[in-house]
């Protein structure tokens, strides 16, 4: 093609691999790679059958992370999850020691979360004002304060009939049935963030919402809706939780909501709103997944590894300025 000043401008399309490796999605991909080799050269005991043993205590909180993405991509947050966790699982106990049959207490459980979850969302909608931080810090100390008065202070409860939680955590040959769950909701809620109509309008409420509003998107009742299924996938979160620890306490789900969105932040979701998306946000809870049973074989103190996780997540938020460094030196030269 001629420009005005008559030289000739080709356009020269962008070679598909180095599009690949320069991706987010690319880059975690290969971080996901290197985090294996450590752990396998880290601990003697690191393979593939000792990873699906263990990856079932904290593949839990991945249910958390994928509508916390949700919550992300609105720009908004959502704090109290934790606390949710808590709640479900120990009124999922209560019932189970009630005798009731376990359809009834995996119906306890998932219900008190989507009620909590419903209960944020209403606050949230009818009272737009009020900042999604504030109103889940709220939400956070009122129902782990429930918890806690049917615990007492303290507290713990253990689940007398287990067979339906062993049910649950049962394994198919090798593969743990939560792995299977995780992979199809994870790709249920990555289609239908990234391909639908809804998908569309949520990125566009985070892009901005007044704009959103006027373009006639129900902002308020797509809010209700991701808030409340927030609080649904808890409850889910909270009854593996349980399979795998057989009761709660009132430290049950603590600081599960930092790690649900260090996951999505460390997989390029934006917490500012209106980019990211699932993709990444998924290799990257399988990440910090492996680096924790790598880590924990060795017997790596838990705040080391909190610590650890904490580095990867400035490194997400810095790492994307780096590559946009790197990409202008190569197109330069």
């Amino acid at each position: 093609m001629a420009g005005k000043s008559g030289r000739s401008i080709n356009n020269v399309p962008e070679s598909p691999i180095k599009k690949m490796i320069f991706s987010w999605e690319g880059i975690l991909v290969i971080l996901f790679i290197l985090v294996n080799i450590f752990c396998a050269f880290f601990s003697e005991f690191y393979n593939l059958s000792s990873v699906l043993r263990q990856m079932p205590i904290y593949l839990a909180e991945v249910f958390l992370m994928l509508p916390m993405a949700y919550i992300l991509v609105m720009g908004e947050i959502d704090i109290s999850i934790g606390s949710i966790v808590c709640l479900a699982a120990t009124m999922s106990c209560i019932v189970c020691n009630t005798g009731a049959p376990f359809i009834v207490v995996v119906l306890t459980g998932l219900l008190v979360g989507t009620a909590c979850g419903a209960v944020n969302g209403l606050v949230l909608t009818k009272f737009q004002e009020l900042p999604t931080m504030i109103v889940t810090l709220a939400t956070q100390i009122i129902f782990r304060g429930i918890a806690e008065i049917v615990l007492g202070s303290g507290g713990s409860i253990s689940a007398s009939n287990t067979a339906g939680f062993t049910a649950i955590g049962g394994k198919v040959g090798s593969v743990p049935y939560i792995l299977f769950l995780v992979v199809i909701l994870a790709v249920i809620f990555a289609v239908v963030l990234g391909k639908t109509t809804f998908g569309r309008r949520v990125y566009a409420i985070g892009t901005n919402r007044k704009a959103a509003y006027y373009a006639g998107i129900h902002v308020q009742k797509i809010r209700m809706i991701i808030y409340t299924v927030m609080g649904t996938m808890s409850g889910l979160c909270a009854l593996f939780l349980v399979s795998s620890s057989f009761g709660a306490n009132t430290t049950t789900g603590n600081g599960f909501e930092m790690d649900a969105i260090a996951m999505a932040v460390f997989g390029g979701i934006s917490s500012t709103g209106g980019k990211g998306n699932l993709a990444g946000g998924i290799i990257a809870a399988f990440i910090i997944v492996c680096l924790r049973v790598g880590l924990g074989q060795r017997n790596v103190h838990a705040q080391v590894i909190l610590l650890i996780v904490g580095v990867l997540l400035v490194a997400a938020v810095a790492l994307p300025n780096i590559i946009g460094e790197v990409k202008r030196a190569v197109v330069k030269k």
